[in-house]
């Protein structure tokens, strides 16, 4: 069958009245919801002043923020099957707006705080419902290529957003920030409600339904391999950018001003790696990119942690290892969450809203792990080259398991 027949079967399987959502929109919504936590990182010294707050309290407007994007994605996916994805990521919206305007406007930091949870609660509905957007209704092939894509525009936040946030805190207050973040919800919001299609959930599917298929995934070896498998090969890179500052200033004797530069070398490498998935999940399939992805940043975390060992780490070896390990996560990371996706398409928003959990618990624990003893270098090294590892079995197995 030619491509363009293979297209058009596949468009007229969809079901009436659904849609494909555009792309750009999928991945605008999906960036606002990590934006919110990365931009304020430059204003908390500002907010804390203003407030009369210790350092330590601000920070938990991250915390917190972190909190909310976690639990927020194990209700959205559920509830997006049993209703539908437009309305419930429509919900989502308003209250990632609400929530911007009730921090702009709050006297205190517990209030802050409160608002930037309920923000997050809501910017996470973009998490879960983008990824299953691009799910619905598409093959895995498909489905890992537009992963990929998208994730190709969203992968920019973490590198730009404190920029964003340091320029807007110096010229214009640490609240013009939250101002920006309100506004930007607005903007989703209308976006959304004109643009976005149904692009599935809610097909007749009773709330016991959705229920057992939720905690059949859990019962899956598949989906749980690769969610663990995929949670190891992305989010466990957080060990290494939160040991950064301390392996390049304190070990590498670098200045500060120099931490953002070597960091942005690595984004790079995770923007090409996910171009690189873009261009050859049609090719290769997703489990050989997941595979060979992951074994990739397998290689770099053993470079990078042979460099400490033998004594000879030095900031081109750190910069050009990480680059690797980077390169590997971009390639690996898309393939792994549209296989986790297509373990059960009856269910796909509560795979995505499951298996963002995995990655946040993941990403958490790797950054605790990295902040163990007196080596932050060794520290970040053991916690890749485990994780690494970890992924490798739980990618080969959920593999098998599948094929059985």
């Amino acid at each position: 069958m030619s491509t363009k027949a293979s297209r058009d079967a596949a468009k007229a399987a969809q079901p009436a009245g659904k849609g494909r959502a555009p792309l750009w929109l999928l991945a605008l919504i999906t960036f606002s919801g990590t934006l919110a936590m990365h931009v304020f990182v430059p204003a908390l010294p500002q907010a804390a002043a203003a407030l009369g707050a210790s350092p330590g309290a601000t920070q938990l407007t991250i915390s917190f923020y972190i909190l909310g994007l976690a639990l927020g994605q194990l209700v959205y996916g559920p509830v997006s099957d049993r209703f539908g994805r437009r309305p419930v990521l429509v919900f989502g919206l308003v209250l990632y707006a609400l929530a911007g305007f009730a921090a702009l406007l709050a006297p205190n930091v517990h209030l802050l705080i409160l608002a930037r949870l309920l923000q997050a609660l809501g910017g996470c509905s973009g998490l879960v419902l983008g990824r299953a957007m691009v799910r619905d209704g598409a093959t895995p092939g498909e489905a890992a290529q537009r992963l990929a894509l998208m994730n190709l525009m969203v992968v920019a936040g973490p590198g730009i957003a404190p920029l964003i946030g340091t320029l807007l805190a110096e010229t214009a207050g640490w609240r013009s920030i939250l101002l920006a973040l309100a506004g930007l919800g607005i903007f989703n919001l209308l976006l959304a409600w004109k643009l976005l299609p149904e692009t599935g959930g809610g097909a007749g599917k009773s709330a016991g339904a959705v229920l057992r298929s939720y905690l059949g995934l859990l019962r899956t070896p598949a989906f749980l391999g690769f969610t663990l498998g995929g949670g190891c090969a992305s989010t466990a890179m957080y060990a290494y950018v939160a040991a950064a500052p301390f392996i390049f200033i304190d070990q590498l004797h670098r200045p500060g001003h120099e931490v953002g530069f070597y960091l942005a070398l690595n984004f790079l490498g995770l923007w090409l790696g996910t171009l690189a998935a873009s261009r050859l999940a049609g090719r290769l399939g997703a489990p050989r990119l997941l595979v060979h992805g992951n074994l990739l940043s397998l290689i770099g975390a053993v470079g990078f942690l042979a460099a400490i060992l033998t004594g000879v780490l030095d900031v081109k070896l750190t910069v050009l290892t990480m680059a690797l390990f980077s390169f590997g996560v971009g390639t690996a990371a898309p393939a792994a969450l549209a296989e986790a996706m297509s373990v059960n398409p009856l269910v796909v928003g509560s795979a995505s809203g499951l298996y963002g959990f995995g990655q946040m618990g993941i990403g958490g624990i790797s950054t605790s792990l990295a902040g163990i003893g007196g080596n932050p270098a060794l520290a970040a090294a053991l916690v890749l080259v485990s994780a690494g590892v970890i992924a490798q079995f739980s990618f080969r197995l959920a593999l098998r398991g599948r094929r059985g």
